[in-house]
């Protein structure tokens, strides 16, 4: 039961480490380390490491607060936002999420199919229906049924794996010369602002985070804002990940793209490289997986399309192999662009939304459908900063208005948004509130998810 449509009650929280191990699973996604290396390339090491720590921060405590709201709340990204946009809006928002995840199923899959591809040989589209095939089964549990277990049982293999490759690159190669002091490239922008305006591209966490989050008991808030979803997580996920990705390339003086960081890994370890990227693989898809499954289940729901959620983790997966089967990178990123900015504007306007109500720890946002209007004032507020960040993207008269073109949206959004708030300010309830025939209703909708 996966609560996709439903205020997740007390009784199916999960445990403290059950949540950790299951959120950590995102640690492993070779995209950090590419998205690393692909910053050192462009902007310089010593400003890309200055951009990760300023990126930790950020993330650190934009998440603190969000995973605590949603931990309190019990809500998801699609019930938040039928309160901030109205319910065609959260479809919307669910919309976004689930596109957004599969696309980062097909990144991350890809990786694995390169390397069995290298490693072993044979056909590409044979490893993408392999990687796809064994994928699926391990989303449908869902996170409190063994995804947690997976996950602990793999963290430390992987751990172990990035160790490995530092070594081996090391001892085959030799500590590269001058990869921290190496010369920045010029821009139009300070290089260490360049690359945390890269990190913001990946604003998709702060969603990954609120909906992993309402799954955490209020009790364990503190170290969950902490350890599982703040500053510690991005510590490792973009410091030492970032670190050992610009290392080993370095060490191999392999040019930043996907299948470098393939070759960089089975050239250090051989079979075991490819291991290690099994394992990594396998970890951050289990988490692509789940939410995109769970969020395009909220999203038929609202059209009264009752379907178990494992019916959705199979349709993600049919559409992860079709895009695999296309030059998925030659629009890949294009479409992260375009869904990123949405994402950065739903993050500040979220942040907002907390902030002027936090003197309301008895509220709930009023999520029931029949209660809140199609669109409101705040969705307005969201296509107008999320339209004006792509066209700022997109237009080529200005290129440091389109460098900044993230930064700009999280800042018109926040503005837009508390005028819309203002204008029309969106309900709230107390749980006490919800009649019997509600959550009668709600939850049928959640135990057909």
């Amino acid at each position: 039961m996966s609560y996709s449509n439903y205020v997740l009650p007390a009784a199916d929280r999960a445990g403290k480490w059950s949540l950790f191990m299951a959120w950590w699973a995102l640690f492993s996604a070779m995209f950090w380390i590419y998205i690393a290396v692909a910053s050192a390339s462009a902007v310089g090491v010593t400003n890309t490491l200055i951009g990760i720590v300023l990126t930790v921060v950020t993330y650190g405590l934009i998440n603190l607060v969000l995973s605590r709201y949603a931990a309190r709340t019990g809500l998801s990204v699609n019930l938040l936002s039928r309160t901030l946009f109205g319910v065609i809006g959260s479809g919307l928002a669910a919309l976004i999420f689930a596109a957004t995840a599969i696309y980062y199923a097909v990144f991350e899959g890809s990786i694995i199919a390169v390397a069995l591809q290298q490693f072993f040989g044979g056909s590409i589209v044979m490893w993408y229906a392999l990687v796809v095939a064994y994928a699926v089964p391990l989303a449908i549990g869902g996170v409190r049924n063994w995804l947690d277990r997976l996950n602990g049982i793999l963290l430390p293999l992987y751990f172990a794996g990035l160790v490995a490759v530092v070594i081996a690159a090391t001892v085959i190669r030799g500590v590269p010369s001058h990869w921290i002091g190496e010369a920045a490239p010029q821009g139009a922008l300070p290089g260490w602002l360049s690359s945390y305006l890269i990190y913001m591209g990946v604003y998709i966490m702060m969603m990954y985070t609120f909906d992993y989050a309402r799954l955490g008991k209020k009790k364990d808030q503190n170290f969950h804002s902490q350890a599982s979803f703040g500053w510690v997580f991005y510590l490792c996920t973009f410091g030492l990940s970032g670190l050992v990705g610009i290392y080993i390339m370095s060490a191999w003086g392999l040019e930043a793209s996907e299948t470098g960081v393939v070759q960089a890994f089975i050239s250090s370890l051989g079979f075991i490289g490819v291991l290690v990227i099994f394992i990594s693989q396998t970890r951050i898809n289990t988490a692509n997986y789940y939410l995109a499954s769970s969020n395009l289940d909220a999203l038929a729901l609202r059209f009264g399309l009752r379907l178990p959620r494992y019916f959705w983790a199979i349709i993600s997966g049919v559409v992860v192999f079709l895009l695999m089967l296309t030059d998925v990178l030659s629009y890949l990123l294009k479409a992260l662009a375009w869904q990123g900015v949405f994402v950065t504007a739903w993050v500040s306007i979220a942040l907002v939304y907390i902030a002027l109500n936090r003197g309301k720890q008895d509220q709930l946002p009023e999520v029931r459908v029949r209660k809140l209007p199609l669109l409101n004032a705040g969705a307005l507020a969201w296509i107008l900063s999320a339209g004006t960040g792509i066209a700022l993207t997109e237009q080529t008269a200005a290129p440091v208005l389109a460098q900044l073109a993230p930064l700009i949206t999280v800042l018109l959004a926040a503005g837009l948004y508390y005028l819309a708030y203002r204008l029309q300010q969106p309900p709230t309830v107390t749980e006490a509130e919800l009649s019997e025939r509600d959550r009668e209703v709600l939850a049928a909708d959640a135990a057909l998810s």
